[in-house]
Order: C-alpha cells, then sequence, then structure tokens
C-alpha cells in the first residue's frame, strides 16, 4: 500500500490498521494526516520505503505525543589537514546538545564525514539517557535528488535503513541541506526505536 500524495483514505487506514494504530485516530484525523503527507512530498519527503517515518508523523499528530529527546542545535566542522598531516584526509567533527525530560546534554564526536559525526555524536548522547540503544546501528544511507534542475541548490531526500541486530526500519529526510536531511532521518531513527521498545530514561 503506498502512502503519498496520491493515497486515499482507504489506503491511509490500511496503514494505521498494519501499525496497529486505527483505534487512536479518528475518521476526521484521517483527512488531517493525509493533507500532512501532501505538506510533506511538496517539500521532497516520501514515506514509501519509510514506514518507521510514517509512523512517527502519525504519532506526533496525536494529542499528548512526547518525544523521548529533542536536539537543540548542533554545529559542523569540515576540516582538511595542510600537507604534512595525513594530507589529502578530511576531518568532521559534529558539537550538539540534547534534551532529554528536563536534562540537557553536550556532547561532541568524530567521524569519518559528517553523517557519521553526527550519528556518532547523537548516540553518544542519548546513550547516556537510553543505554538500550546499543545495538542500533545505521545499515543503509542513500540520497536522492528531489528536483534536479536547481543544480547543487536542489533539495535532497535521504533514505537510511537501521538494525538492532533483530529488524529493520526505513526512516526519511528531506531539505536543500544533505546534513539537515540525513539527522531528520536519524533522530527518526532512534526515535522510532525508543518508541517501540518504550525504553524509559536511565537514572
Amino acid at each position: 500500500v503506498v502512502v503519498s500524495e496520491l493515497s486515499g483514505r482507504g489506503n491511509i487506514q490500511h496503514r494505521l490498521q498494519e501499525l496497529g494504530l486505527e483505534g487512536m485516530v479518528s475518521r476526521e484525523q484521517i483527512g488531517s494526516f493525509l493533507d500532512k503527507i501532501k505538506v510533506q512530498e511538496s517539500k521532497g519527503f516520501q514515506y514509501e520505503g519509510a514506514e518507521a517515518s510514517f509512523e512517527l508523523l502519525v504519532k506526533r499528530m496525536l494529542p499528548g505525543y512526547e518525544a523521548p529527546f529533542e536536539l537543540v542545535e548542533f554545529m559542523t566542522v569540515v576540516e582538511q589537514r595542510p600537507r604534512g598531516q595525513d594530507a589529502g584526509d578530511i576531518a568532521s567533527q559534529v558539537m550538539l546538545k540534547v534534551r532529554v525530560g528536563d536534562d540537557v546534554m553536550h556532547t561532541a564526536a568524530d567521524g569519518n564525514g559528517p553523517v557519521n559525526a553526527l550519528d556518532n555524536a547523537l548516540r553518544k548522547a542519548l546513550l547516556q539517557f537510553y543505554p538500550s540503544l546499543e545495538p542500533v546501528r545505521l545499515v543503509d544511507y542513500k540520497v536522492r535528488v528531489v528536483d534536479q534542475g536547481h543544480g547543487t541548490g536542489a533539495v535532497v531526500r535521504v533514505l537510511i535503513e537501521s538494525t538492532d541486530g533483530h529488524r529493520r526500519w526505513s526512516t526519511v529526510g528531506s531539505s536543500e541541506n544533505i546534513i539537515e536531511a540525513s539527522l531528520m532521518a536519524l533522530t527518526d531513527s532512534l526515535e522510532s526505536w525508543l518508541l517501540r521498545h518504550s525504553a524509559g530514561v536511565a537514572g
């Protein structure tokens, strides 16, 4: 069942049944979800093949939803090392701030590239609150250009597949900035896993 701009109410209902959410959503809300999907897809998002992001889209629109964490801010630094110091190597570092409940965690991490550094920094921050996240890993990363006519300023769609060693799930992000799109998909991946496992904050 394709969940997209062309989806009807029947397709949305079928997808909600698969996710076990049909009892939480009224007929009126289904119309709101469909409108939201249309808006998101006009921004480059696509939920076919990104079932975890679709589930989060629904849950975030339900009254009383509380996210297990919030990314407050982040900064990326990408630097090419000078000659004589591993010449040709690109160093990437991310510094970010994450809020979990009333606590705010500042952390930084290096990576093979800005996306890998983002993944490392986000996991480093969250593992202090949710140690059960340890087995979660990114196993596939794909980038698609949405509007090719805009060259390097085009909107890109990032699809991420993750695993905890038992199951796999996919998430999506979209932006003119590939790092922002990647971060959307990364945070969706971790938030989805935490919600599915009802992981409480470590004391």
